[in-house]
């Protein structure tokens, strides 16, 4: 399959990412900065066949309004397209491991219930364009969807249609984070909401694939979505508190903070229920959704009275998102 490389790469490129494909691996974020990097090879290593060391630390030069993160994350795919080449038999330069350090943890931001409340209103109320005729109907239901399950952002971005039972009120997630699948079962009301949703589009794109297409059925990106959702925010007047602006993977910090509120409103034994959390989240470990307690402890002794004293000796640091 061409993906559309051009650069003196392509041909191996190409064959990189249909190894990634066969393997499992949906690989949508790192083909949108491989392309980047056919595109910088094209321009200025036209007539280059190996991936050398000046190309690559070339590549490897961070951008003035690039976070740590970002940064990282451009050099990732470039470093495993070289092992790759290493693989085959080819000579290529691997960028080190260590070369970008792995930023401090995002502090996120928990939506409160009037944010919540602002933010629907902003998304129900996106305007109908002719060029674009899905998106008013994709971006209200895509972050509800996010905040109802907990989703990760990637995961509704590349949901498969195929893979929403709307008959059982199920979501089927395929090959995740560290290629786990799990299912997610759907409350009542936002199966019906998911109704509405998948009607209204199937009326305009009666052949896609997606569950959340673009006008093209292809995948939105990241990028796209971090962007829609900013617009949203500022429509909002939601600015947050901290260095960082809030972001729609905090609508899964929510959920799963929410979550234990909610359960300890009701009374129950929130250490008995983190398992089932856990595994509806598709956490490889429990310490990873133990770490939502441990997240907001101020926030619980807002809204409840809670004690994190009770679980000071089962909270584990963790050192980044899920």
């Amino acid at each position: 399959m061409n993906h559309g490389f051009n650069s003196s790469f392509a041909d191996r490129l190409n064959a990189f990412v249909e190894q990634k494909n066969v393997l499992g691996y949906p690989y949508y974020e790192s083909l949108r900065i491989l392309k980047h990097f056919d595109s910088f090879c094209s321009e200025q290593y036209p007539k280059k066949k190996h991936l050398t060391k000046d190309i690559c630390l070339s590549w490897a030069v961070r951008k003035s309004n690039e976070c740590n993160n970002s940064f990282r994350n451009r050099i990732y795919p470039i470093r495993e397209f070289a092992r790759y080449l290493n693989s085959i038999g080819e000579t290529a330069y691997l960028i080190p491991a260590d070369f970008v350090k792995k930023g401090y943890p995002a502090v996120p931001h928990i939506y409160s219930t009037d944010e919540l409340a602002a933010i629907w209103s902003v998304l129900d109320s996106t305007p109908f364009k002719k060029n674009f005729p899905v998106r008013h109907l994709v971006l209200p239901a895509l972050f509800k969807l996010l905040y109802c399950c907990g989703l990760r952002p990637a995961e509704a971005r590349t949901l498969l249609k195929e893979n929403v039972d709307l008959e059982k009120g199920r979501i089927d997630i395929i090959e995740s984070k560290a290629h786990k699948s799990r299912i997610v079962m759907l409350a009542d009301d936002v199966t019906e909401m998911l109704w509405e949703y998948d009607n209204g589009v199937s009326a305009i794109m009666p052949e896609r694939k997606l569950f959340f297409p673009s006008s093209n059925d292809t995948v939105y990106t990241k990028v796209w979505l971090d962007k829609s959702f900013r617009n949203t925010l500022k429509k909002a007047g939601i600015t947050g508190n901290g260095k960082q602006a809030p972001r729609p993977y905090d609508f899964r910090h929510t959920f799963a903070t929410h979550r234990i509120y909610q359960w300890m409103k009701e009374g129950k034994d929130v250490e008995a229920m983190i398992p089932y959390l856990s595994t509806y989240m598709g956490h490889a470990q429990l310490s990873d959704t133990y770490y939502y307690i441990h997240l907001a402890p101020d926030v619980f002794k807002e809204m409840s009275g809670f004690n994190d004293r009770e679980f000071e000796e089962i909270i584990p640091e963790v050192p980044d998102d899920d």
